[in-house]
C-alpha cells in the first residue's frame, strides 16, 4: 500500500491518471503492472483498465437512478457479464463493505460514507489486481473517513492487491507501508516520521 502525498497541484492526481492509463505522459516511459502504458492504444488501454485495476475518486460518481447494487454491478454489466451472475457478485462485494442491508437504495439514499463504501465496492467488482484512490476520504468526517480507510486497509491485505492512495490525510499515509512525496516535480520516498502536519 503506497500512500502519494504532497501539496495541492503538485501532480498527485496526475500521476495517478497516467499510471491509470486515463491520462498519457508528455515525456517518458510509464510502466504499470510490466505495462507500457505511454504505448497502448485508446482501447488497449480501456480493456487494461477494466481487467486490472479499480478507481475509487474523492466523490464517488454513482449513477443517481441506480441502485446501489446495480451501481456496483455496472463495470461487469459494461464487460458484458450476464446480468444475473453481475448482480450476484455486486451483492457478495455489498456484503464485503457493510452494506448488504443497503442494497436496492439509490444513491441519493445513502450517507456520504455508504457512498464512497460502494464505490470502493464497485472498484473491486472486478477482480482487479491494483486499487487506485484519490483522495477517497477527502469529502468525509473524521470518524467516517477512519472506517473507510481501515475498510480499504483490510480489502488491501485479504485481496492482495497493489494500493495507490493519493491522501492529504497525513496520519492514513503513515499507515502505509511506504510514502511517496512530490515536491516542485520531483517524487521521492519517505519516512512515516518524516511527515508533519
Amino acid at each position: 500500500m503506497l500512500a502519494i502525498v504532497g501539496e495541492s497541484g503538485s501532480g498527485k492526481s496526475s500521476l495517478l491518471h497516467i499510471l491509470g492509463t486515463l491520462d498519457r505522459a508528455s515525456q517518458g516511459d510509464v510502466y504499470c503492472a510490466q505495462i507500457q502504458a505511454g504505448n497502448l492504444t485508446d482501447d488497449a488501454a480501456a480493456d487494461f483498465r477494466n481487467r486490472e485495476i479499480g478507481f475509487v475518486w474523492q466523490f464517488h460518481y454513482l449513477l443517481p437512478e441506480f441502485t446501489a447494487q446495480e451501481n456496483v454491478a455496472m463495470p461487469l454489466l459494461m464487460r458484458g457479464t450476464p446480468y444475473r451472475t453481475a448482480m450476484e457478485k455486486a451483492a457478495l462485494w455489498l456484503k464485503e463493505t457493510g452494506l448488504s442491508n443497503r442494497s436496492h437504495h439509490r444513491a441519493g439514499e445513502l450517507s456520504g460514507g455508504e457512498q464512497q463504501r460502494v464505490a470502493l465496492a464497485r472498484a473491486l467488482v472486478t477482480g482487479p489486481q491494483i486499487l487506485m484512490a484519490d483522495e477517497p476520504t477527502g469529502d468525509l468526517d473524521n470518524r467516517t473517513a477512519e472506517m473507510v480507510f481501515e475498510l480499504i486497509q483490510r480489502l488491501h491485505r485479504e485481496y492482495r492487491l497493489t494500493s495507490l492512495i493519493v491522501t492529504h490525510n497525513l496520519d492514513f499515509a503513515r499507515r502505509c507501508d511506504r510514502i511517496l512525496r512530490l515536491h516542485r516535480g520531483k517524487a521521492e520516498e519517505v519516512s512515516p516520521g518524516s511527515l508533519q502536519n
